[in-house]
Formats: structure tokens, C-alpha cells, sequence
């Protein structure tokens, strides 16, 4: 398609494909949808990217990146048949992450058909230069059917322009509004008074009703930013700090969510079948922790040993996701209004059932504090027979807590518990027991 083009889209479902060739200084870029009523959202929950993975309405998801042979995808599905009657557009855009668009080669939009995978439509960009968000085609309403048209309109302001345009608010820091002075009070003139005079009762007249002065509206809960920007850890820069990207109060959520490859490669393919579809495979989301005051101990499925919030070790388990088939994965919440009390926390995962190694799963950890940027990290292809893997190691360094990844594929010896390798591979010097679930 050529830009500002447009074809009908005949399918009730349809999955949207950003893509582009990795390589190296190509910044890495990710799609998001925005869902648009005359012109701008109804709020930033019409805002679907990874951050915020799914439209309240279910018609909309962030489905996540793929990399294979030179290849990145970031994928989109919008169910046609469920988005809302009031929603006329559905904006399609990608914001880059460490360059701009121009730096990244072979940029292109696919839609398919969810059904079958058939291409209905192909929009490739040839024009970008230093934008660093790009509106590359949209979905819209046309006489009671749906159309997609090729956009290709670049940002250089990033996905904070793009999306202020479109009615988001920017997660941006916020300078208080200075308090009004109250109003003065007006003077009240006293009125002189009057003799009375011996009078006629009159006859009382109808009371009339003093005007009343409705409350003032209550005022409306502050609309809460939506969180534009992340950090991704790499092997070339493997830490960050979290007082830096703001994240020095409130809750964190670390969250892995992983999925299983469809082509076996490497271990692998050495075993055959080194590991199970999603109906039988468990991995369970542990951390090891270290409180100032010495006490240590684990937070995990096994044993119900979920951990607490309030409490020590102020580190809880949501729940076990025994498939990876749950959209949001398994999640630790970390209270950072006690970091002062956390020395050092590991967080790692180990397989539970349904699989001998980490061969062939593509796993992504996500931290995200309540207040500031993400957090977030891809492991690394496993090409040993590991069955634990240290993900981040969090530690106080007196002032801040740094977050480190770690991506460690670890192995077992025969006979130890993967919770056992991790501890000794740290050094925590705990003592374990077999646990059932």
C-alpha cells in the first residue's frame, strides 16, 4: 500500500504486525493502539502498549514481541467484532527506544487475518528520518464496515507528542498549582437602627424560600499518568537504579511471562523435546530475600510460602500460573515504602513440572513500580539442561535500590533442588526441605 491508501478489511478479527530488521544501534521500537472517539480517547485506559497490555473491553490486546532470523515483531490483535459502537478509530502507532525511526531498517505494518493468518493489508515506511514515534496506519469505521488506512506520520517528539495529540496524559513531573489566596471577605455596612413603632399585626406573607447555593461539585480524582517510557536492561548495560527512574515508594510489581517457542533449536532440539506445550508446563516465580536485621527466607508456590506485603518480608506472590497461558504471568509485589528494611532480594524461577530445561522458552521480566519508569528485560536463549534461573538481584546500597539483571541459566548437580543451586550460587546459606504445592 502507498501511504494514505486505504482497503476494506473483510475479516471480524484481525492481528496487527509492526516488524522490522534487528541489528546492531537499531533502537528497538514497540507498537501500541490508541481507540478513538471524535478524534481523541475517552480516557488513557483507550491507551493499549505494553505497560498497559489490554482494552477494558477485551477488543484490543498487546500481544508482545518476537525475534527470529534478523527479524523483530511486535504484535496487536484487535477483535473487530467487539470493539465498542462508539469507538470510530483504532490509531496504530510505534514509539523507538534509544534512536529514532530513521535508524531502523525495513520498518513495516502487516494486517492479517486472525483466523488464518492471511495478509489483508502491507504499509512498508520509507520516509522516516528523526521521528521517535510513528502513526503508521489505522483501523476506522466506514458505513457500517471497517477500513484500514496507511498513515505514516512521524513524531519527533516522541510518544509524548503523539499521544498528547490524541487526549493521553504524559507522565511527565508535575509542578503544584499555587494555592489561591482566599478571597476577601466583603465588608459587611451595618444598618442603623430603627425605632419601632407600635404596628398592626399584619398578615403573614407566604415565606419565601432564602436562595440556596448548591456545594461546590466534589473535585475529581486526579487522572493518573500513563506510564510512556522503561528501562530494558541489557548485557551492555545490566543495572539501573530505581530512585532514578522514580520508583521510591508504593508497590513494585515484577512480573515474568514466557511463552513456548514453536521451532526447537539448540538443547532443544538435542532432546527432542526438551520442553512441554503450555497444558503441562509450570515455572514458578520465587525470590530469596535478605532483611537488614538478618533474617533471610524464600517467597514461593511451594510450601504456600507466599510471603506478606505489610509484614516482613514485604514481598508477596499473587498466585501460581501453571500454564503461561494467563495474559499477565506471574507476579511478585515488592513494598517499597519498607526498602529501608530489604538488604537484598533475588529473584529467580524454576520449573516446576512439564519440562527438563528453559531450552526454547522466550520469557520476558518486567519490573514496574508504582511511581516511575518500567523496568524490563528478555532472558537469553538457555542452551544448557537448566531447570532455575536467577532473573534480577535487588540491593540496597544504603541510600537507593539498584536492580541488576542477572538472566543466569543455572544447572542442578544430581540430587539438588533447584532452590538449593540458586541459594548456593549466591551465597544466601539457608537450609531447605523437600515442599509439595
Amino acid at each position: 500500500m502507498s501511504k494514505g491508501s486505504n482497503v476494506v478489511v473483510p475479516a471480524p478479527a484481525v492481528r496487527i504486525e509492526l516488524g522490522w530488521r534487528s541489528g546492531a544501534g537499531v533502537p528497538d521500537a514497540d507498537a501500541s493502539a490508541l481507540l478513538l472517539v471524535a478524534g481523541k480517547v475517552r480516557s488513557d485506559a483507550d491507551f493499549v502498549f505494553y505497560n498497559q497490555p489490554a482494552h477494558a473491553s477485551g477488543a484490543v490486546r498487546h500481544e508482545g514481541k518476537r525475534s527470529a532470523d534478523g527479524q523483530v515483531t511486535d504484535t496487536i490483535s484487535v477483535d473487530l467484532a467487539r470493539v465498542e459502537p462508539a469507538i470510530e478509530n483504532v490509531v496504530l502507532a510505534a514509539s523507538a527506544d534509544g534512536g529514532s525511526f530513521g535508524q531502523v531498517p525495513g520498518l513495516y505494518i502487516r494486517v492479517l487475518d486472525a483466523a488464518d493468518g492471511a495478509e489483508i493489508a502491507r504499509y512498508d515506511s520509507a520516509d522516516a528520518s528523526v521521528e521517535t514515534a510513528f502513526v503508521l496506519g489505522e483501523l476506522y469505521r466506514r458505513q457500517g464496515a471497517w477500513k484500514f488506512r496507511a498513515v505514516g506520520q512521524g513524531y519527533g517528539t516522541g510518544l509524548a507528542g503523539l499521544a498528547g495529540d490524541y487526549g493521553i496524559t504524559v507522565d511527565e513531573p508535575q509542578t503544584p498549582a499555587p494555592t489561591p489566596a482566599p478571597a476577601p471577605t466583603p465588608a459587611v455596612t451595618p444598618t442603623p437602627a430603627v425605632t419601632p413603632t407600635p404596628a398592626v399585626t399584619p398578615t403573614p406573607a407566604p415565606p419565601v424560600a432564602a436562595p440556596v447555593t448548591a456545594p461546590p461539585p466534589p473535585a475529581a480524582a486526579p487522572q493518573q499518568p500513563v506510564r510512556l517510557t522503561k528501562v530494558t536492561l541489557t548485557k551492555a548495560a545490566p543495572s539501573v537504579s530505581l530512585a532514578k527512574q522514580g520508583g521510591t515508594s508504593g508497590s513494585m510489581r515484577v512480573n515474568l511471562n514466557w511463552e513456548v517457542r514453536k521451532q526447537f533449536k539448540g538443547w532443544g532440539s538435542k532432546l527432542g523435546r526438551a520442553v512441554a506445550q503450555h497444558a503441562d508446563l509450570d515455572l514458578d516465580l520465587c525470590a530469596l530475600y535478605e532483611l537488614t536485621d538478618g533474617r533471610k527466607g524464600v517467597v514461593q508456590a511451594l510450601g504456600n510460602a507466599f510471603g506478606a506485603l505489610n509484614r516482613p518480608p514485604y514481598i508477596h506472590l499473587d498466585g501460581d500460573d501453571r500454564t503461561g497461558a494467563v495474559s499477565s504471568g506471574e507476579n511478585l509485589t515488592i513494598n517499597l515504602d519498607h526498602k529501608n528494611e530489604l538488604r537484598r532480594v533475588l529473584i529467580f524461577v524454576t520449573i516446576y513440572e512439564g519440562a527438563r530445561s528453559f531450552a526454547d522458552l522466550h520469557a520476558t521480566v518486567t519490573l514496574q513500580p508504582q511511581f516511575g519508569a518500567a523496568v524490563d528485560f528478555s532472558l537469553d536463549e538457555c542452551t544448557v539442561p537448566s531447570t532455575v534461573c536467577a532473573l534480577a538481584l535487588i540491593t540496597n546500597t544504603g541510600s537507593d535500590l539498584t536492580v541488576q539483571r542477572e538472566a543466569r541459566y543455572l544447572v542442578p548437580e544430581r540430587g539438588v533442588s533447584p532452590q538449593r543451586t540458586v541459594d548456593h550460587a549466591y551465597g544466601w546459606g539457608m537450609n531447605w526441605t523437600p515442599g509439595r504445592k
